[in-house]
């Protein structure tokens, strides 16, 4: 039997691409036959994106659903919210500015398998401005040295998740170090893990929230502070995020 599925696009000022990403979503679950809802978590966006929502609400109806953040909040606040609202068996995520493709998902699924509650894409060739690229594998190299984290390609925003996994999880950032923190807490209860390589696309319009300096920082200074939690695991992660992280970032 086919597990059910949920989709869902963290989007901030998406309005370039995320009715694509919805639309190529719908036809490819309708045609996989599943049980499935799409979720789109609008992170406070001041584009077209709340209207472009309410109209594939409109053509969709009750399998579509909007998570409406009234001002920005961050990317892992996004996830949280994304995370919470999925109520299928599986849980797939990426980004709505189109970067990467939905219609990969079935490479996911395809290496499923019971004792597997995490398929994380990894980018075969990076499509970014070299600033881009250069900041990423520092960031990479930098939580592999510290976290000894399996999965290579930490910041590849292309996962799909088992949602009892999920459930057991206690996730608290609301920047971008929400991923290191996602793949430690599924580390740590247990969960199995394999890599499918997904194609990377040049971003068509706007601009990433992460790569400004501020963001930066901050989200560096998470990553310390989950690193200090994660040798002290006695101390709660709820003062992982003790509001360094007010600036809004994607």
């Amino acid at each position: 039997m086919k597990e059910s599925l949920t989709v869902f696009f963290p989007a901030y000022n998406d309005a370039a691409t995320i009715a694509g990403l919805v639309e190529k979503s719908f036809r490819l679950l309708e045609s996989a036959g599943v049980e499935f809802e799409v979720i789109v978590v609008d992170d406070g966006s001041f584009d077209e994106t709340p209207r472009i929502l309410q109209q594939l609400q409109a053509r969709y109806g009750e399998t579509f659903r909007t998570v409406r953040h009234a001002v920005n909040k961050g990317y892992g606040a996004a996830l949280r919210s994304g995370f919470a609202a999925a109520s299928k068996e599986l849980v797939f995520y990426t980004d709505g500015d189109g970067q990467y493709d939905p219609g990969e998902l079935p490479l996911l699924l395809a290496r499923l398998e019971p004792h597997i509650g995490l398929v994380n894409g990894y980018k075969i060739t990076r499509q970014d401005a070299w600033y881009r690229i250069l900041i990423g594998k520092v960031y990479n190299a930098l939580v592999h040295r510290l976290f000894r984290i399996s999965i290579r390609d930490v910041d590849c925003d292309f996962r799909l998740i088992r949602r009892d996994l999920l459930a057991q999880t206690r996730l608290q950032s609301d920047s971008g170090c929400i991923c290191v923190e996602l793949l430690l807490a599924l580390q740590d209860v247990g969960c199995g893990t394999a890599e499918v390589a997904v194609h990377h696309y040049p971003r068509i319009a706007g601009h990433s929230q992460f790569f400004r300096w501020s963001s930066v920082v901050n989200t560096v200074l998470q990553i310390a502070a989950l690193y200090r939690l994660h040798q002290r695991p006695s101390r709660k992660l709820a003062s992982l995020t003790e509001k360094s992280a007010e600036a809004p970032q994607k």
